[in-house]
């Protein structure tokens, strides 16, 4: 129900918008933090990028603010995550008020992960999330991913701006070198640590698992605060695979952690996969992850 208010919401706010456009069309809206990083590092000065999900904020409950709305209604492009399920709410839309709004799929060609939101499901591929046929949203914790998700926004800054398309594709190998780059170290980070399992608060470590052959069990359970016989069998689970790392991020309750990593005897970090620097804080996760024990 609140997503479709949020649709008549939305429309209501981009019609009031048909009168008041901005005069610069050099605006280019993203979902969330890491795909500006990914795109401001092709796009150099060129566009201004204009992101819907602030710092702190579930991409996967957050409502943009109406400030975030309007520029992107004076973008030239809309590039959404993909599968994230909001975006489809409100994308078509988004298209019948503004025809001439580009929307750009980032998720195109990625092999999804899909599976239930149980803390008794793993990645090694098999997630969990929203629903048991829902794909994963967090594609961009995986590097490899990332290569192919920054290459869909090359492709289409190049089709909506061939002037500029060798300036683009120069500077996307300068990013596909760094994410190589970024590749290289977490592989050799987690190539041998004490225990490839973790557990997590919410599930957003799917592709990164999956990447480096690791576990990941979520305490959410299908987007809510488990039970305590669902506390009761991770703690179980955690003690016979003998995890010591869990994550929490910085938009979730902490109290479910805590209650589980003294339980377990384990430590907990917060992480923030939805940060801008997304290389620096993979990196970081990578190094707890090798620490463990230590």
């Amino acid at each position: 129900m609140k997503k479709y208010i949020f649709a008549l919401s939305l429309s209501s706010l981009l019609l009031a918008c048909n009168s008041n456009r901005e005069k610069t069309v050099n605006v280019l809206t993203v979902t969330i933090e890491p795909q500006r990083y990914f795109l401001e590092q092709i796009v150099g000065d060129k566009f201004q990028i204009n992101t819907l999900v602030p710092p702190g904020s579930s991409p996967e409950t957050y409502e943009p603010s109406p400030s975030a709305m309007i520029k992107l209604r004076n973008s030239k492009a809309y590039f959404k995550v993909g599968f994230l399920g909001y975006e489809n709410v409100w994308t078509g839309k988004l298209s019948e008020n503004n025809p001439n709004l580009k929307i750009v799929d980032c998720s195109t060609g990625i092999e999804p992960v899909y599976g239930g939101h149980g803390h008794h499901d793993h990645s090694h591929g098999d997630v969990e999330h929203e629903h048991a046929d829902a794909a994963d949203p967090h594609v961009w914790s995986s590097a490899n991913n990332a290569v192919l998700f920054s290459q869909n926004m090359l492709n289409a800054m190049m089709d909506m701006d061939a002037e500029n398309a060798d300036f683009y594709r120069v500077n996307f190998e300068k990013l596909k070198l760094k994410i190589t780059e970024t590749d290289s170290v977490l592989t050799n980070l987690l190539r041998d640590i004490p225990s490839r399992s973790f557990i997590v608060y919410h599930p957003a470590l799917a592709y990164f698992a999956r990447d480096y052959d690791l576990k990941q069990y979520s305490i959410e359970f299908e987007g809510k605060n488990p039970s305590p016989a669902q506390m009761k069998e991770l703690v179980d689970l955690a003690k016979a695979e003998n995890i010591k790392t869990v994550f929490i991020q910085q938009e979730f309750d902490v109290k479910n952690t805590e209650v589980i990593a003294k339980e377990i005897g384990a430590k907990s970090y917060t992480i923030n996969p939805l940060a801008y620097e997304w290389n620096e804080e993979l990196i970081r996760i990578a190094q707890i992850l090798a620490d463990q024990g230590k």
